[in-house]
């Protein structure tokens, strides 16, 4: 008797669905994909409960005939690709022929196209894998798909889909990425009759990123035009030496195709190091253009990684290509050497009794007025990152940055349980452009945002205006920290989001790796951790220290315990 039987083919489709349809976005991915590998010029996407009720891509790309309409729903059809050597040189987006039929297995899929206007054109339903009708319609040329209900064959899947606005979030932050990459479309995102992005067709990248992102982030940028050896590095980079707090502005684009690339990211790295202010990133919108067969794009499901044929090729030319663009502009070493080591700017809580109290603030005192010494005792500081500190338990080291983001987050809460946190007013208006995704964020969280000391109002479009913030930063430290917690709370997480901003809030003002520190911050934070019941994380999850027992340290030096 066999033990091993044929799968079912409806139970077939819906594995091989599950590989390439996680969640709405998704769905938008590919729909999109296959739009501009028909050549559209406008997109038009149409959203309802964050995708999962519904998900119509409408284009006016070339469309289809009546015999494409109905096999573009078959699993490995396409017009894309056509034998081996076509897939060693893939020029498309789309190109394995599963978009359709992966959609179709998961949800109620209604498909319009027509390839002339003058012709009918054609409208065919399929449910859960199965074609329920087929029609003539009067439709223009282009397509449009719409897709209801995703995953409603698959109870156990669509419980793992987040809420409607977390999935939205998700599609924004993608679209945001689709938009970049082709300047010369127009994208239109709708969530009801809500506009979430209306982009129209531009002339290049600095057009599309002022679009985006608004005028203050497209300041900061300097053209990348490098070409070497077949290989061509374009778009836009962080001027030295402003960079981001965060690496939310860095996207990488091989032969259009959004991509997440090790590789790139050390590229990045490497060329802007030394060049920025202390605790900054780059900002990148990198395109590399090279050979169709040097790159392998049929590395995963989702298309978003390659594998490059001569990787340390590519990273050279891009570290050249970025040295090249950035070469003649002020260097940020020769910077640091003329100031030597800026000290950080703490801010400070107004506490009950009405005085100041720094964040760095005076130790406890005894009964005698003398501060009580700190436990353990602090040797020094390691790598300027860790703290060493000794105790007759064993050695401590210690994360100053995750331990002063512990003690700030414990503080923020206690001051917050007894009301909103200490916020000041600018004294000139900050203005913040936003993305499409942030701009959602903002809308929903604005209550949360607001008692965590963050007032905003709009000034149209998506610019607002910072009007108070948290009592802990300068009116350019209050920009980055808005923006973090906006990336933050738009993120794919779980957990309560007041606690998520605080946490923000409290890794932006918290001491940094790589910063020194004079003795007295570093008792000060050893002693504030360890007055604190929880102090193994940091909010965010990571160990803040690591204990060497003195057991360990005396076998290992062959010395037996007193």
């Amino acid at each position: 008797m066999t033990t091993i039987r044929r799968l079912p083919e409806a139970l077939a489709q819906k594995i091989a669905a599950g590989e390439v349809i996680e969640r709405p976005a998704s769905v938008v991915k590919e729909l999109v994909e296959n739009a501009l590998d028909a050549g559209a010029a406008e997109l038009r996407i149409e959203l309802l409960d964050g995708g999962k009720s519904l998900v119509r891509v409408q284009d006016d790309g070339r469309g289809m005939g009546r015999e494409d309409a109905l096999l573009c729903f078959e699993r490995h059809a396409t017009s894309k690709i056509g034998d081996e050597e076509d897939l060693a040189r893939i020029a498309t987006l789309g190109f394995r022929g599963e978009a359709l039929a992966s959609i179709a297995a998961v949800a109620r899929v209604v498909l319009k196209t027509s390839d002339d206007a003058a012709h009918p054109g054609t409208a065919v339903e399929q449910e859960a894998g199965e074609r329920r009708s087929v029609s003539d319609i009067s439709f223009p040329r282009g397509t449009s798909v719409e897709v209801r209900d995703l995953f409603f064959n698959l109870p156990a899947r669509r419980k793992f889909l987040r809420s409607g606005s977390s999935e939205l979030t998700v599609i924004a932050k993608q679209m945001t990425v689709v938009a970049l990459g082709h300047p010369g479309v127009r994208f239109h995102v709708l969530h009801g009759k809500r506009e979430i992005l209306n982009a129209p067709a531009v002339a290049g990248l600095r057009e599309r990123v002022f679009q985006l992102f608004g005028k203050s982030v497209l300041d900061r940028l300097v053209e990348v035009s490098f070409e070497e050896a077949g290989y061509r590095l374009g778009g836009l980079a962080s001027r030295p030496p402003r960079g981001k707090a965060d690496r939310a502005h860095q996207f990488f684009f091989v032969n259009g195709r959004p991509v997440r690339d090790r590789l790139f990211q050390a590229a990045l790295n490497q060329a802007f190091r030394g060049l920025l202010e202390r605790d900054s990133h780059p900002e990148a919108f990198l395109f590399l253009t090279l050979p169709f067969e040097d790159v392998d794009v049929n590395v995963h499901p989702a298309k978003s990684e390659v594998r490059f044929k001569e990787s340390q090729k590519v990273f050279h030319a891009v570290v050249r290509g970025l040295e090249a663009s950035l070469r003649g502009g002020p260097r940020i070493k020769d910077i640091i050497l003329e100031r030597g080591f800026p000290e950080k700017r703490i801010g400070t809580f107004k506490v009950e009794d009405g005085r100041q109290d720094s964040l760095f603030g005076a130790r406890d005192t005894g009964p005698s007025g003398v501060a009580e010494p700190p436990f353990p005792r602090v040797l020094g500081q390691f790598l300027m990152t860790y703290l060493i500190a000794t105790a007759d338990t064993g050695v401590y080291i210690i994360d100053q940055h995750n331990a002063h983001e512990r003690i700030l987050f414990d503080r923020f809460k206690e001051e917050k349980s007894r009301g909103r946190l200490p916020r000041k007013s600018a004294l000139f208006p900050i203005l913040v452009d936003l993305s499409p995704a942030q701009a959602l964020v903002l809308e929903e969280s604005r209550e949360a945002l607001d008692e965590s000391g963050f007032r905003v109002e709009e000034m149209g479009g998506r610019t607002v205006v910072l009007r108070e913030y948290p009592d802990l930063f300068g009116p350019d430290g209050a920009r980055e920290a808005f923006l973090a917690v906006l990336e933050e709370m738009g993120g794919d997480k779980t957990g309560d989001i007041r606690d998520r901003i605080l946490a923000t809030l409290a890794c932006k003002s918290a001491v940094k790796a790589g910063e020194p520190l004079l003795r007295e911050k570093m008792e000060y934070l050893v002693a504030e951790l360890f007055r604190l019941e929880n102090r193994a994380l940091c909010p965010h999850g990571r160990p803040i220290m690591i204990l060497i027992e003195r057991g360990q340290v005396e076998k290992g030096l062959k010395r037996q315990p007193n």
